[in-house]
């Protein structure tokens, strides 16, 4: 895995802990969500172009785009990418370490139909399904 850089930490740092509809809609207004945020998910996590392009409903080819610098997104696109950020860093509060958080999201899981976590992030209700999850184990849920 590629190490996160001072900026992806920069990044992490100031988007949403929690997937809160007026931090993001108030995030999404007043900063630039661009291709380092996009950068950020790859360098902060282990998966490859093809489940992050898979996440952003994207060829890996236009995934690949959207990590240059004078790229521009719609903001269909800034949404997805801001709320996958916050979920990763929720995600790592909760399970204390990325590998850990990624760990759960790759495994077959009860309360997603027996199916993976990582496969309901392709949508905005399954990224705010997962992150509703982590926030019932945060609060004692086995989840």
């Amino acid at each position: 895995m590629i190490r996160a850089t001072a900026s992806d930490s920069l990044i992490l740092r100031d988007v949403p802990g929690h997937i809160n509809d007026s931090e993001i809609l108030s995030f999404l207004y007043t900063k630039d969500v661009n291709w380092q945020h996009v950068n950020a998910i790859k360098t902060l996590t282990d998966f490859n172009d093809d489940i992050i392009s898979d996440w952003l409903n994207v060829t890996v080819k236009t995934f690949r785009e959207y990590k240059k610098p004078q790229t521009t997104f719609k903001e269909n696109v800034k949404e997805q990418v801001l709320l996958l950020l916050s979920l990763i860093k929720h995600g790592i509060t909760v399970f204390g370490s990325v590998d850990e958080f990624e760990q759960w999201l790759n495994q077959k899981n009860f309360y997603f139909d027996n199916k993976s976590p990582n496969s309901f992030l392709n949508t905005i209700t399954g990224i705010r399904f997962v992150d509703d999850r982590l926030t019932a184990m945060e609060y004692g849920d086995n989840v």
